[in-house]
Parts: structure tokens; sequence; C-alpha cells
């Protein structure tokens, strides 16, 4: 079995990774005119989307909720939840407003983002095949691709709204696509049974996830920010460096589909936390824009295996009926990162400059790599040992 296979085997998931890597990047590729528009300091922006990622921690701990009162309808309506929420963001000048529709998108994100990796996780254990970096991949070019897009339409003169019609469109065709043939529930735990999961290893994979989506979120959330208003860059130049963020991390987790199957995950986890700090360090250090680039462009190779891997450790040592629970206490952890980094790189910003937020950042990252990773894997261990006795 080769790519083409395996893509076959993960389309439909598939299409909610390209929904909300699509949809984020559109956002943050116009961050400074968006923020622009409500008037709005570094410090107020980050915690105007720190309110609204409590709406994604929510959506993501009732995500089995959502799967077993939706059914095959969850993910294609969550699509279109993002898709309005961004619409309705994008295209307001009033803070509150904006506050209200990001929430509505951090929702529909949050219970996308769990639903597609439980599938993809049941994918792996139906083909006793890898495919969680490979669909993490697609969501990375995706986004370098709408990354794209986005800058060339502010070129042309696009709003924000116009922008983000656009992209309703196109949700709506995913939203078809990703539609089941047949309701699926997921598996669950026994009625009147509780699900008893593994602390340590719900705290460590949720650690790690957390701290790739904070490099993931500080890269992409203000990349363009840092290339506009620190280097004196253009829109157009803004844009490139979420581009660059997505495309090689899209590389990275292609490379890391390959490898997963020929090397060790945890040593990989660690040398890429490694890569991730050193290029967050030379992006935050860059004297210009093409070091810049070249700084986002080593975090993103680094930090694109590190949340794939973790969620699939997760997924793959539980048992099948605790799988959605795990994974979906794990993302909630994960998406502490977009609770925890607007205010850490707004506020770190405010008070040292948008260069001091990517080195503290980065040496988060290296905390991950000596702490984080090396736990998860003695815990993986001990669990796989237990179920061996």
């Amino acid at each position: 079995m080769g790519l083409l296979d395996d893509l076959r085997i993960s389309y439909k998931p598939l299409a909610g990774f390209l929904v909300i890597g699509g949809a984020w990047a559109a956002f943050f590729a116009q961050m400074p005119v968006i923020k622009a528009a409500i008037g709005a300091s570094d410090g107020v922006y980050g915690a105007v989307v720190l309110l609204a990622s409590l709406g994604a921690l929510a959506a993501m701990w009732l995500a089995p909720l959502a799967d077993r009162f939706a059914g095959r309808w969850a993910t294609p309506g969550a699509s279109i939840v993002v898709a309005t929420g961004m619409l309705i963001a994008a295209g307001s000048a009033d803070l509150i407003v904006f506050a209200l529709g990001m929430t509505l998108a951090a929702i529909g994100s949050g219970v996308v983002d769990v639903l597609v990796n439980v599938r993809v996780s049941e994918r792996e254990e139906q083909v006793g095949r890898p495919l969680m970096n490979l669909n993490h991949a697609m969501y990375s070019f995706a986004y370098a691709g709408t990354a794209l897009l986005t800058g060339l339409l502010r070129e042309l003169a696009w709003t924000p709204a116009e922008v983000f019609l656009a992209f309703g469109g196109i949700v709506c065709v995913l939203a078809v696509i990703m539609l089941e043939k047949r309701t699926t529930i997921l598996p669950v735990a026994e009625p009147g049974k509780a699900v008893a999961l593994p602390t340590g290893l719900i705290w460590l994979g949720g650690g790690l996830v957390l701290v790739a989506f904070l490099t993931e979120a500080s890269s992409e959330g203000w990349s363009a920010l840092h290339l506009e208003r620190t280097l004196g860059g253009g829109p157009a130049e803004g844009a490139l460096g979420p581009a660059i963020l997505g495309l090689t991390m899209g590389i990275g987790r292609l490379a890391g589909h390959v490898m997963s199957s020929r090397l060790p995950e945890l040593p990989l986890m660690v040398a890429a936390s490694l890569t991730a700090a050193a290029g967050l360090m030379i992006a935050g250090a860059a004297p210009g824009l093409i070091i810049a680039y070249a700084g986002f462009g080593l975090a993103g190779l680094g930090v694109s295996v590190i949340a794939p891997l973790a969620l699939a450790q997760v997924g793959r040592v539980v048992p099948a009926h605790k799988r959605l629970a795990a994974i979906s206490r794990v993302s909630v952890m994960g998406y502490g990162a977009f609770f925890i980094g607007p205010p850490l790189m707004g506020f770190t910003s405010e008070i040292l400059g948008l260069r001091a937020g990517f080195f503290l950042v980065g040496g988060i990252m290296v905390f991950a790599a000596l702490v984080l990773v090396p736990g998860l894997g003695r815990t993986v261990r001990s669990l796989q040992d237990a179920g061996r006795d």
C-alpha cells in the first residue's frame, strides 16, 4: 500500500483537517488587518482570543456528546459552524462581535479536531498502518496554500469578509465529502460504567500536544505581525510567514509518515522538539525577512511531527472503547495552547517586544524535549507491559 492508498482510506476525516487548516490560515494571514479593524492592542487582542478559546476547550470536552447526538452530521455541521464564525469575526469592526464570531469558530473547530483525529486513529487500527502524520501533513499543506492565496487576495484588495465568503463555499463542498454514508457512533464505555483513563498518559500526551500547538499558534498567529511590524514587510511578505510554516510542517509530516514506521518514534520527537526550539529562536533574533523565513521554516519542520505522534501513541495504547474519551482529553489539553498562547505572546510582546515571545516559546520546546517526551515513553512502555501481563 502507498501514499494514495493511505489517502483513500482516510479521505473523509481528511476533509475535516482541510477545513480547520484552511480556516485558521485564512484568519491568521489576515490578522494584521483584522486586528486593525477592531482597534485592539496586542494585549487586548490576546485577551479576546483567550476568551474565544474557552469555547474550543468546552467543545472538545463535549465532542463525544456531539458525536452521539448528531452522528454522521457532527463533523460536517461543526465545519459549517467554523466557516460561519470566521465570517462573522472577519467582517466585524466591533470588538464584541469579533469575540462572538471567534468563539463560534473555536467551538466548531474543537469538535471537528477531536472527531477527525479519532476517526483517523480508528482507521489506523483497522488497516494496521500509521495515518496520523499523513492527515496532519494535509492539514499543513492546506494551511500553507490558503495562507499564500489569502496573501495574494489581500494584495488584490479583497476584504476579510470577501475571503471568508469564498471560503464558506469551499467548506460546503468539503462538508458533503466528509459525510459518512451512515451514522457510525464511535465506541465508548458501557452505559453506567465510568471511563477510567491512564492519568499519566493523558497528562504527558496532552502536555506534548499543548507545547506543539503552542509553537504552532505562536508561529502561525504572530509570524505575519512579526514580519510586517518588526521587520517592515508588506502584506504578501507577512502572509509568507504562515505559508512557509505550513509548507514545512506539511513536508515534515510527510517525512514523519514515512519515518514513523522505520525509526523509533520517541527519539524522533526529541530531535523534532529541539529543532523547533532552534527555529523559533532564529526567527525571534532575525535581523531581516530572509533569516526570519528560515527560522519559521526550521520551526515548522521540527514541530510538525510532535502532536501527530503524541496523539497516535495515546490512541494506540488505550482500548477502543476508551479512545474517544482519551483523545478528547488530550485534545482539550492541547487546545490549552490557544488559551495560553494569545495572552502569552500578547503580553510578552507588550512588555518585552515580539521577539521575546518567540524566545520564550522556544525555551518551552526545550523543556518538552528533555522532560515530556521521555516521560511519555516510560508511561507507554509501562502500559504496554501491563497489557501483556
